[in-house]
C-alpha cells in the first residue's frame, strides 16, 4: 500500500482509505463481521479510516469505535468522520452551526471511544450558516486537542474558494481536504473542483468509485434489472434501463469492461484505479459490505493504468463528463429554490 501526505498537514494516508458507509443497518448489521473487515483493511496497509456521524444514525461510529479499540493500535489509524445532516428530531440537531458542530463533535468522540478525530469533515454546504461561523467552530475544536484538521464534502469549487478567502481574511484555519464523487461515469468534478482543490494544496479523498454499483460488473446492458431490491428499489429512475440516461451508462459500462479486460484485470479493478490517477487525488475511499468485498478491492491495488489505458478511458466517458449523478450530491439553493431563481411576477417584463 502506497502513502500519500494529507492536504500538507504532514499527516501519511494510504492510498485505499476504508469507508464504513455499509457498516451498520444500512447495509452489513454483523458487527463482528465488519470488525473483521477493519482489522482485515489494517493488516493490509490501510492506515485511513472515514466514517461519518449519521451513518446508520450512529451506529457505524459505534463499530469502527469498537473495532479500533480492540485492536489497541489507535495511534496507527488516521480516523476520520464528518458532521451536517440531521441526528434524531427536532430544530438545531444538524447543520454547520456552531452549536451543532460543538455539540456533535463529543458525541463522535464518544461513539468512536477516542480522545480525538485526526479529521473532522464538514458532510454537505450549509446555506443558512456564515462559512466564518463554521471555520471558527473548527479552528477551536482544533485548539482544543478535539480535531487535527478539518475538510469538507461535496462542496462545489465556488464553497470551496470562497471557504478559502474566508480564512485568509478572518485569519482562520482552512480546509485541508475535500471529499467529492469521483468515477469513471462521473467525471464532472475533473473540470472545477479537482483543478481547485490542486491550486490551494487540498487533499481529495474521493467517494464512489464503483458508482453506486454500476461499475461492479453487476449491471450490464441486454440483462434484466431487477428494481425492487437494494439501491435500484431506492431509486429505480437512477437503474431503469428504458430511461436513455441509464442506457448511457450501460453502454459505457460494456466498452470499459473491455478496456479492464483488455489490461487483463476486472471492471471493478479498472474503477478504483481510476481515481489515484489524477494528480489531485490523495486517496480513493472504498466502501465493502462484505470481507468479499474488501478482498477483492485489494486485490487491484497493484494496478497501474498507463497513458494508453486512461486515453482508451477518455474515449468512452471524456474528460469533465458526467454519465452519473451519486446519490447525495448537494445542490445550492439557487437551483433548488424557485424564489432565487424567479423575480416577482410585476417585475419580470421588459416593459412596464
Amino acid at each position: 500500500m502506497r502513502y500519500r501526505i494529507l492536504g500538507g498537514t504532514g499527516i501519511e494516508v494510504s492510498t485505499y482509505c476504508l469507508g464504513t458507509m455499509m457498516f451498520g443497518a444500512v447495509g452489513n448489521p454483523d458487527h463482528d463481521d465488519c470488525a473483521r473487515i477493519i482489522h482485515t483493511a489494517l493488516d493490509a496497509g490501510i492506515n485511513f479510516v472515514d466514517t461519518a456521524d449519521m451513518y446508520s444514525g450512529g451506529e457505524s461510529e459505534e463499530i469502527v469505535g469498537r473495532a479500533l479499540q480492540a485492536r489497541g493500535d489507535r495511534d496507527d489509524v488516521v480516523l476520520a468522520t464528518k458532521v451536517h445532516f440531521p441526528m434524531g428530531e427536532g430544530r438545531n440537531r444538524g447543520g454547520n452551526s456552531r452549536r451543532w458542530i460543538v455539540r456533535e463533535v463529543e458525541e463522535s468522540l464518544r461513539r468512536l471511544r477516542t480522545d480525538r478525530i485526526d479529521l473532522y469533515q464538514v458532510h454537505r454546504p450549509d446555506h443558512r450558516t456564515d462559512v466564518e461561523e463554521t471555520l471558527s467552530a473548527l479552528g477551536d475544536l482544533v485548539r482544543a486537542g478535539k480535531i487535527r484538521a478539518f475538510g469538507c464534502s461535496t462542496f462545489p469549487a465556488e464553497e470551496i474558494v470562497e471557504a478559502h478567502h474566508v480564512s485568509e481574511r478572518r485569519g482562520l484555519p482552512r480546509f485541508r481536504t475535500e471529499q467529492p464523487p469521483y468515477s469513471l461515469l462521473a467525471r464532472g468534478v475533473e473540470r472545477h473542483v479537482l483543478p481547485t482543490v490542486r491550486r490551494l494544496g487540498m487533499g481529495a479523498l474521493t467517494w464512489s468509485p464503483l458508482a453506486s454499483g454500476f461499475l461492479t460488473g453487476r449491471y450490464r446492458k441486454g440483462r434484466p434489472i431487477d428494481l425492487s431490491t437494494g439501491r435500484a428499489a431506492l431509486t429505480p429512475a437512477r437503474f431503469d434501463p428504458s430511461l436513455p440516461v441509464n442506457a448511457a451508462k450501460l453502454d459505457a459500462v460494456e466498452e470499459l469492461t473491455a478496456v479492464a479486460e483488455g489490461l487483463g484485470r476486472t471492471l471493478p479493478e479498472l474503477a478504483i484505479a481510476f481515481p489515484l490517477a489524477h494528480p489531485a487525488v490523495t486517496s480513493v475511499i472504498i466502501g465493502p459490505r462484505t470481507l468479499g468485498q474488501l478482498e477483492s478491492a485489494l486485490k487491484g491495488a497493484d494496478l497501474v493504468l498507463d497513458d494508453a489505458a486512461l486515453d482508451r478511458i477518455d474515449a468512452v466517458v471524456p474528460p469533465g463528463t458526467d454519465l452519473y449523478h451519486p446519490d447525495g450530491v448537494w445542490r445550492p439553493p439557487a437551483l433548488t429554490d424557485p424564489a432565487l431563481r424567479r423575480r416577482p411576477a410585476t417585475d419580470r417584463p421588459a416593459a412596464g
